[in-house]
């Protein structure tokens, strides 16, 4: 994928990850990075545990980015705290 579709994939991932578990990853900007973020993370550990990766632009890769950014923000959660 291009770097526009990263962002485009991104902003989209990371502001449905924003709804479902509100985080300090305010904006556009934020909402991009942690998409991004989670797809990479998402990609990585779906592919390794589950065969299932960040492919395009399909319901599926939507899924592993949205999974992944959760557990972003999960994890920022934590740091944070401790």
């Amino acid at each position: 994928m291009s770097i526009l579709y990263w962002i485009i994939f991104g902003l989209i991932a990371g502001l449905i990850a924003n709804f479902l578990a509100p985080s300090s990853f305010g904006g556009i900007l934020g909402s991009i990075i942690l998409g991004i973020l989670g797809a990479v993370l998402g990609g990585y550990l779906g592919q390794k545990f589950f065969g299932v990766g960040v492919t395009g632009f399909n319901v599926n890769s939507f899924i592993v980015a949205v999974a992944g950014s959760l557990l972003v923000i999960l994890i920022v959660k934590l740091l944070l705290r401790a």
